[in-house]
Protein backbone atom coordinates (compact mmCIF):
# COMPACT_ATOMS: atom_id res chain seq x y z
CA UNK A 1 0.00 0.00 0.00
CA UNK A 2 1.41 3.40 -1.06
CA UNK A 3 -0.14 5.69 1.62
CA UNK A 4 -1.03 5.57 5.22
CA UNK A 5 -2.92 8.06 7.49
CA UNK A 6 -0.93 9.84 9.90
CA UNK A 7 -2.05 11.66 13.14
CA UNK A 8 0.25 13.39 15.40
CA UNK A 9 -1.22 13.87 19.00
CA UNK A 10 1.73 13.02 20.96
CA UNK A 11 5.28 11.68 20.35
CA UNK A 12 5.57 8.42 19.94
CA UNK A 13 8.71 7.29 22.06
CA UNK A 14 8.06 8.49 25.39
CA UNK A 15 11.21 11.11 26.69
CA UNK A 16 13.80 9.88 29.37
CA UNK A 17 12.05 5.95 29.25
CA UNK A 18 15.04 4.09 28.06
CA UNK A 19 16.34 1.72 30.79
CA UNK A 20 18.44 -1.04 30.90
CA UNK A 21 17.38 -4.91 30.92
CA UNK A 22 18.87 -7.15 33.48
CA UNK A 23 18.35 -10.38 33.58
CA UNK A 24 20.49 -12.46 36.86
CA UNK A 25 22.63 -9.47 37.31
CA UNK A 26 23.42 -9.19 33.56
CA UNK A 27 22.69 -6.58 31.22
CA UNK A 28 20.35 -8.28 28.65
CA UNK A 29 19.25 -5.31 26.63
CA UNK A 30 17.13 -2.51 27.26
CA UNK A 31 13.57 -1.19 26.86
CA UNK A 32 11.33 2.28 26.57
CA UNK A 33 8.32 3.16 26.57
CA UNK A 34 6.06 3.99 24.21
CA UNK A 35 2.54 5.57 22.92
CA UNK A 36 -0.33 5.51 20.47
CA UNK A 37 -0.42 9.01 18.45
CA UNK A 38 -3.76 8.64 17.58
CA UNK A 39 -7.07 10.05 18.72
CA UNK A 40 -8.89 6.54 20.16
CA UNK A 41 -7.28 3.37 21.71
CA UNK A 42 -7.02 -0.07 19.77
CA UNK A 43 -7.15 -3.59 20.24
CA UNK A 44 -3.87 -5.19 19.82
CA UNK A 45 -5.12 -7.04 16.77
CA UNK A 46 -5.04 -3.59 14.61
CA UNK A 47 -1.14 -3.46 14.66
CA UNK A 48 0.03 -5.27 11.59
CA UNK A 49 3.87 -3.77 11.79
CA UNK A 50 6.49 -2.97 14.65
CA UNK A 51 10.23 -2.48 14.08
CA UNK A 52 12.85 -0.81 16.31
CA UNK A 53 15.86 0.39 15.45
CA UNK A 54 18.52 1.14 17.40
CA UNK A 55 21.10 3.18 16.12
CA UNK A 56 20.32 2.36 12.50
CA UNK A 57 20.64 -1.32 13.02
CA UNK A 58 17.56 -2.86 12.83
CA UNK A 59 16.49 -5.23 15.54
CA UNK A 60 15.25 -8.41 14.94
CA UNK A 61 11.83 -9.20 15.46
CA UNK A 62 12.23 -12.52 17.71
CA UNK A 63 14.34 -9.90 19.84
CA UNK A 64 11.52 -7.56 20.49
CA UNK A 65 8.84 -7.71 23.12
CA UNK A 66 5.83 -5.72 23.39
CA UNK A 67 4.55 -5.19 27.01
CA UNK A 68 1.15 -3.43 28.33
CA UNK A 69 -0.17 -3.75 31.49
CA UNK A 70 2.24 -6.19 33.01
CA UNK A 71 1.55 -8.71 30.17
CA UNK A 72 4.38 -9.50 27.64
CA UNK A 73 3.98 -10.33 24.17
CA UNK A 74 5.89 -11.31 21.37
CA UNK A 75 5.75 -9.61 17.58
CA UNK A 76 4.66 -12.48 15.78
CA UNK A 77 1.16 -12.96 18.45
CA UNK A 78 0.04 -9.40 18.15
CA UNK A 79 -2.26 -10.15 15.00
CA UNK A 80 -4.47 -12.81 17.54
CA UNK A 81 -4.54 -10.26 20.39
CA UNK A 82 -8.47 -9.54 19.70
CA UNK A 83 -8.70 -8.57 23.16
CA UNK A 84 -6.18 -6.56 24.61
CA UNK A 85 -6.90 -2.80 24.56
CA UNK A 86 -4.21 -0.01 24.09
CA UNK A 87 -5.82 2.72 25.67
CA UNK A 88 -4.36 6.52 24.10
CA UNK A 89 -3.50 7.65 27.55
CA UNK A 90 -1.64 4.47 28.33
CA UNK A 91 2.35 3.70 27.68
CA UNK A 92 3.19 0.44 26.71
CA UNK A 93 7.12 -0.90 27.10
CA UNK A 94 9.21 -2.32 24.23
CA UNK A 95 12.02 -4.31 25.41
CA UNK A 96 15.14 -4.96 23.44
CA UNK A 97 16.68 -7.80 23.82
CA UNK A 98 20.88 -8.06 23.18
CA UNK A 99 23.28 -10.34 24.93
CA UNK A 100 25.37 -7.48 26.42
CA UNK A 101 23.17 -4.89 26.22
CA UNK A 102 23.50 -1.53 24.59
CA UNK A 103 26.45 1.13 25.75
CA UNK A 104 25.49 4.01 28.19
CA UNK A 105 24.91 7.14 26.29
CA UNK A 106 22.89 8.92 23.83
CA UNK A 107 21.16 6.17 20.96
CA UNK A 108 18.75 7.13 18.29
CA UNK A 109 15.21 4.92 18.73
CA UNK A 110 13.40 4.23 15.68
CA UNK A 111 10.01 3.49 16.31
CA UNK A 112 7.77 1.56 13.57
CA UNK A 113 4.56 0.79 14.66
CA UNK A 114 1.99 0.29 11.57
CA UNK A 115 -2.03 -0.24 12.62
CA UNK A 116 -5.17 -0.09 10.78
CA UNK A 117 -8.05 1.32 11.30
CA UNK A 118 -10.66 -1.37 11.85
CA UNK A 119 -13.74 1.25 11.19
CA UNK A 120 -12.20 2.85 7.86
CA UNK A 121 -12.71 0.41 5.31
CA UNK A 122 -11.06 1.42 1.78
CA UNK A 123 -12.18 -1.31 -0.08
CA UNK A 124 -13.72 -4.79 0.71
CA UNK A 125 -10.44 -6.34 2.41
CA UNK A 126 -8.31 -3.37 3.41
CA UNK A 127 -8.71 -1.10 6.13
CA UNK A 128 -7.10 2.44 6.24
CA UNK A 129 -3.38 2.31 7.42
CA UNK A 130 -2.03 4.42 10.17
CA UNK A 131 1.23 5.32 10.31
CA UNK A 132 2.03 5.50 14.41
CA UNK A 133 5.93 5.72 13.67
CA UNK A 134 8.77 7.54 16.12
CA UNK A 135 11.89 8.75 16.63
CA UNK A 136 13.70 10.18 19.34
CA UNK A 137 16.99 10.76 20.61
CA UNK A 138 17.47 9.03 24.34
CA UNK A 139 20.05 8.54 26.90
CA UNK A 140 21.09 5.22 28.18
CA UNK A 141 22.52 4.99 31.88
CA UNK A 142 24.76 3.07 32.85
CA UNK A 143 23.07 1.12 35.63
Amino acid sequence: MAFAMRVNYVDVVCDDSLKNIFVNGKKMGCQFNIRLSYYRGHFLSVIDEVGVKIDGEEIPQEDIRFCLRDKEFGISEMHDLVSEWWGILEEATIKVFRNGGFAPGEHDIDMKLMFHSPYMPISDTEYMPIDGCGSKKLTLADF
